[in-house]
């Protein structure tokens, strides 16, 4: 495997430096965006920062000037004492509050700029999260189980929630150090426009490596995207309560660890070749303006020995070309890093510009309302399989029926509950609901007429109601229908037993919770299956692997007496139970090989016939 070094785009040729330099360049588009974006988050707050902004950058010119004139006063009162005369103290002292006024107005627009800049922080980083969130809940099952979808949304929740704001301030930064330096090179201008030349030029050196390097750093970090996932997971997999028993007892833990460490020295190593290099160039280009700062100072010395300025202009003129670098290589440093915030918030909006993989429908009903369920020829290969999921399915579900659906893990049952739901697009055929595809359905809609629980359902941190009212979000405070619902799954001789009933915090991850076993956490799940007491289409997506036979046999039949009426789907591998169901069908390698109630395919002595009997001699 290539190491992320050998992925890093090569420099360009040197015929194609134009389109390099354009390319460097439109990383800046962003910062016009992200200036919106803080825009939208707090416009009062915005202003005032760029007021603030906008002082901070005209007030060392001035303090600048005004201590001209102290030395300057100092000078000639001395020269009047000299004389004999009496001084005029309150000539200079004037200057001197005047100065101390100046500096308490910096130091009040610097303390505002950094309070200005915690609060957008603040709100800022909660927008951005919140955009990448609400983005996450309008894509489709299918980009959650992509890799490369995985590591935008790494990389995008990472920093960029962060960028924004740092690009912001950056831009305040470079626009007060610009205001800074308009104002100085008008006085520097006085003594010598080369000087204001020499200025400049002495800090470029710099700010190329600079923005060089955080190129690199940027590809390093897009680049390694799928090892800091890797690494998340890792630290998941030996620091969760859900993993850490099978980690324990079969002593994955030094192994586990040993792994982690290596993606560390990995990434580390990497990270310091980058940083030695960075910092051996930087700091030799800095040397370059330490010497012109020192030049400068050689030629203004100089220039006040000779008499060519005053005391005061030297001291002016000194103070001003030291502040006039600093605001020179704090807006070269501003502008690299307004590139890095630029490179950087290219994985935001990548991820914010992501559109779901198929189209969404608009329809809120069928024009068939007693039709039922109709697969129809329908095939389905997931995106990096070898081999389809489902051949040719053709099934029809009707009105009130209760269908098992029955074969080997694999064999393409959730699947079919996948595409109905219209998580997944059928590559050929169509699903049907009340005699229209699902692909024309608003998803919302759609997912209202069905309720499922999945083999994988959630464990929700939440407390023992919410966890069961999740299932209709119509009724998620409705403690009436909680109760209801819990009676149904079977879940109140548990939840009536336990401190606080259905106030209880259930799972371990806040203060107070209580940890369920695992056939309690089904009849949850269970429960919140209930709770969608409007849905034409329940199912059950072997929820009770927990239970023994006899409970979800008991289970289903307490499932089926409370959906007549509607169409109830149960996938379980227990026989025992799918016989209740008013049909079967088994599933193999994707096909639906038998279809019928349980007499007639023990009947046909299929496959069927073949399970059910090897199950059965199971129990004897």
């Amino acid at each position: 495997m290539n190491s992320p070094h050998s992925r890093l785009p090569s420099a360009p040729p040197a015929d194609n430096w134009r389109e390099a330099l354009a390319r460097n360049f439109a990383v800046f588009a962003y910062t016009k965006r992200a200036v919106a974006l803080v825009w939208e988050t707090n416009r009062r707050l915005t202003i005032i920062l760029v007021l603030l902004t906008l002082a901070a950058g005209l007030l060392p010119a001035a303090m600048a000037w005004i201590g001209k004139l102290i030395v300057d006063g100092v000078v000639l009162q001395i020269a009047v004492v000299r004389s004999g005369s009496a001084a005029d103290y309150w000539a200079v002292l004037q200057l001197v509050a005047l100065e101390g006024c100046i500096i308490g107005l910096l130091n009040i627009s610097q303390r505002g700029i950094n309070t200005c800049q915690s609060l957008l922080r603040a709100q800022l980083g909660f927008r951005v999260n919140e955009m990448i969130l609400k983005k996450a809940l309008t894509l489709d099952l299918s980009q959650f189980e992509d890799s490369e979808f995985y590591d935008k949304l790494q990389l995008a929740r990472r920093q960029a929630s962060t960028r924004p704001l740092s690009l912001v301030i950056r831009s305040f930064t470079l626009m007060q150090q610009l205001i800074s330096l308009v104002s100085f090179s008008i006085l520097i201008a006085q003594f010598s426009i080369w000087a204001m030349v020499l200025l400049i030029v002495a800090g470029l050196p710099a700010f190329v490596a600079e923005t060089k390097f955080s190129g690199d750093a940027f590809r390093l970090f897009r680049f390694r995207a799928p090892e800091a996932r890797e690494q998340n997971y890792l630290e998941t997999v030996m620091a969760r309560e859900d993993h850490v028993q099978e980690v324990k007892l079969f002593g994955l833990g030094s192994m586990l660890l040993r792994r982690y460490h290596d993606i560390f020295t990995k990434i580390y190593g990497e990270d310091r070749a980058l940083t030695l290099r960075r910092e051996s160039w930087g700091l030799a280009l800095t040397l370059i303006g330490t010497i012109a700062l020192y030049g400068a100072y050689t030629w203004i010395v100089i220039a006040a020995i000779n008499i060519a300025i005053t005391l005061g202009e030297m001291t002016m003129y000194l103070l001003l070309f030291r502040q006039g670098q600093a605001a020179v290589s704090a807006g070269l440093s501003s502008i690299g890093g307004m590139y890095d915030d630029n490179l950087y918030l290219t994985n935001l909006y990548e991820y914010l510009e992501q559109a779901p993989t198929g189209t969404q429908g608009k329809a809120l009903d069928g024009p068939a309302p007693d039709d039922g369920i109709r697969f129809e020829h329908v095939s389905f290969q997931y995106p990096d399989s070898p081999a389809a999921t489902l051949i040719d399915i053709n099934l029809h579900i009707q009105a009130g029926e209760s269908l098992a659906l029955v074969g080997e893990n694999g064999a393409g049952k959730s699947t079919l509950i996948k595409l109905l739901c219209g998580f997944y697009k059928p590559n050929s055929g169509k699903v049907l609901l009340h005699g229209r595809d699902v692909r024309d359905w608003d998803q919302t809609a759609l997912h209202r007429c069905i309720g499922v629980i999945f083999q994988d359902f959630n464990r929700y941190q939440f407390t023992v109601g919410e966890n069961i009212g999740v299932g209709d979000v119509e009724g998620y405070h409705d403690e009436g229908r909680w109760l209801d619902a819990a009676r149904k799954g079977m879940a109140m001789p548990f939840v009536k037993k336990m401190p606080w009933g259905f106030k209880t915090q259930l799972g371990t991850w806040f203060k107070g919770g209580k940890e369920l076993s695992t056939g309690q956490w089904q009849k949850i799940a269970l429960s919140r299956a209930f709770m969608r007491s409007n849905a034409e289409v329940l199912v059950l997506d072997e929820p009770t692997a927990a239970m023994d036979a006899a409970a979800e046999a008991e289970l289903f039949e307490y499932f089926r007496e409370h959906t007549k009426g509607r169409i109830a789907v149960l996938i379980s591998h227990r026989f025992s139970t799918v016989r209740q169901a008013d049909r079967i069908a088994v599933l193999e390698e994707g096909k639906i090989i038998e279809c019928g109630c349980h007499d007639e395919l023990l009947a046909k002595d299929g496959l069927y016939a073949k399970l059910f009997l090897l199950q059965a001699e199971g129990y004897r």
